[in-house]
């Protein structure tokens, strides 16, 4: 089983949007029993909020069933429990890393950097852009799915 831990800032828009997507995927292609999906922030500011509504009306606006969520903060500990921690923007990996207590089995990673791109995912929080978010996070899982050689055929 592949463990994921999708992380932004408050888990409310960009990391809750990328577990529901991602989940979405598996699921299209009966793959659910292979993966575990989750999504955490870095910060406490919306710990136990749900997802933000224009998360919520992108992935409806999309057909994505938005997963059950309350924002919860990313430990220490997940660092073991998950085969790929995936952060948002840079900001995050820093983030990530520090508590974490570090990197040292090289399995934090952002997003966009699977599909050989450098920037952020845009977040919607500041620029009210819920399709770019949407954009990003689908060039994002993706190159992403398609790095797993043992799933790459599948999508």
């Amino acid at each position: 089983m592949i463990k994921i831990l999708f992380v932004c800032h408050g888990n409310i828009c960009r990391s809750t949007m990328a577990e529901s997507v991602m989940t979405h995927l598996i699921k299209q292609k009966n793959l659910e029993s292979q993966f575990q999906i989750a999504s955490a922030a870095t910060s406490r500011e919306e710990i136990g909020n749900p997802p933000h509504y224009g998360t919520v009306n992108k992935l409806r606006q999309v057909g994505i069933p938005v997963v059950p969520h309350r924002a919860v903060q990313m430990t220490k500990s997940d660092y073991n429990e998950y085969d790929y921690l995936i952060g948002m923007d840079s900001t995050n990996i820093c983030n990530m890393t520090r508590i974490a207590g570090g990197d040292p089995d090289g399995k934090i990673y952002k997003l966009l950097s699977f599909a050989g791109i450098g920037r952020d995912v845009a977040d919607p929080w500041y620029t009210g852009d819920f399709d770019a978010t949407y954009e990003d996070i689908m060039t994002g899982l993706t190159a992403f799915l398609h790095s797993l050689p043992e799933y790459a055929e599948y999508f």
